[in-house]
């Protein structure tokens, strides 16, 4: 089946809270969006960088008549049929967390959960969507799967999304970190969980405009938990996973080529290096 050039691209990301005020407060301070209601009388915030909105952040749970999910971080992958590939999850081994809906004006949705575990949700929109570029400040920037078995989980999200392997390290004990995407642009890596980790999970990364080793900084300030780094990956990029106040767990990128303390929260956009 001919798939359409925006099946299988992540196009929004969502946080779930359970303070709306504090987590505003938190991303604002450490990754500098600012922030907009969706429309009058509907009780959602969203996360803009620059003028464009690129995630969205919610309280309560998302589907009463299921169990409360706890603070985290879930990316939307665009696909040509959300039933569809509610389908194809379900005969995968997968499952579904919020059933498919449909709200005018936004397009149809679903949060699923991939055979390992993982958490993560598709939507059909309605409307254009902007044409794909390579990630910007203040954008997310690559997306981790940490999973029992990251060849599985390839095979998995290869049926579903038509995400192709793009590259491949060795990490030594840690095993191969395979890394994947869609034609020239490649979305972000897999590799299976190290020891104590809680269970399968996507991290999602943020590209700040200045280092990941200052955004981490402000994190702790405002009372998150630094969970790995700030560290050097390959290439030179710097990185550090982060657990928010309210426990969700999200990270931070910075170019190799973004000098260390360039940027402040609210610089207007034309002063940023």
């Amino acid at each position: 089946m001919t798939q359409s050039d925006n099946h299988g691209r992540f196009v929004w990301h969502e946080l779930l809270a359970k303070d709306a005020e504090t987590a505003k407060a938190f991303y604002q301070n450490v990754v500098g969006w600012s922030t907009s209601t969706w429309g009058e009388g509907v009780d959602y915030t969203m996360w803009v960088a620059g003028e464009t909105p690129v995630g969205g952040l919610m309280t309560g749970n998302p589907d009463p008549s299921q169990p409360e999910m706890p603070p985290m971080w879930v990316a939307y992958v665009a696909v040509d049929n959300v039933d569809e590939t509610i389908e194809a999850t379900l005969q995968s081994g997968g499952g579904v967390i919020m059933p498919a809906r449909t709200m005018p004006g936004v397009g149809r949705f679903a949060v699923l959960r991939d055979p390992q575990g993982a958490t993560f949700a598709v939507i059909t929109g309605q409307g254009q969507v902007a044409p794909e570029t390579d990630p910007k400040p203040l954008e997310f920037s690559w997306h981790e799967l940490i999973t029992p078995d990251h060849a599985s989980a390839a095979e998995f999200y290869n049926k579903i999304f038509g995400w192709k392997k793009q590259g491949e390290f060795d990490m030594g004990e840690m095993g191969p970190y395979y890394m994947f995407g869609r034609d020239r642009f490649t979305y972000g890596g897999m590799m299976n969980m190290p020891p104590g980790t809680p269970g399968p999970s996507w991290l999602h990364y943020v590209q700040v405009a200045d280092s990941a080793d200052a955004a981490a900084e402000r994190a702790k300030a405002a009372g998150g938990t630094i969970i790995n780094g700030p560290m050097e990956v390959p290439g030179g990029d710097r990185i550090a996973a982060i657990l928010d106040p309210q426990g969700a767990m999200f990270a931070v990128h910075s170019k190799a080529s973004v000098a260390a303390q360039s940027y402040q929260p609210g610089t207007p956009e034309s002063a940023r290096t």
